[in-house]
């Protein structure tokens, strides 16, 4: 009886031996899996960083001082004033604070400013 026992034995610890290097390999295809899918979000990562940053020198150059004189020249038919077109408007001293002009409605605050 002896016999068998040990080939039982014999043939569980080699059923044991291939289990636990079985359980191994998997463990190790699972993580070499996470990897190429961690290595995958971090390319699709630096992809989208290189798209936000062009994103954002393109809004600096839309906003650009240059750029707006340039679409108000073209659309609107604007151009920068000279000189001799710029008035300076002075509220009467009697006028307190600002949004209350003491009565004064904005046109009267032009034909003050034209007068002088």
């Amino acid at each position: 009886m002896r016999r068998g026992t040990g080939a039982i034995r014999m043939g569980m610890a080699c059923a044991l031996l291939f289990g636990s290097l079985s359980l191994v390999v998997w463990r190790q295809s699972r993580a070499l899996e996470e990897l190429r899918s961690l290595d995958a979000a971090r390319a699709e990562r630096s992809l989208l960083q290189a798209e936000r940053s062009e994103l954002q020198r393109s809004i600096q150059h839309l906003e650009s001082r240059a750029r707006i004189v340039a679409v108000a020249g073209e659309r609107f038919g604007l151009r920068n004033p000279g000189g001799d077109e710029i008035v300076f408007l002075r509220a009467p001293a009697r006028a307190g604070v600002y949004g209350e002009a003491a009565g004064l409605e904005r046109r009267d605050l032009l034909t003050v400013a034209e007068r002088h």
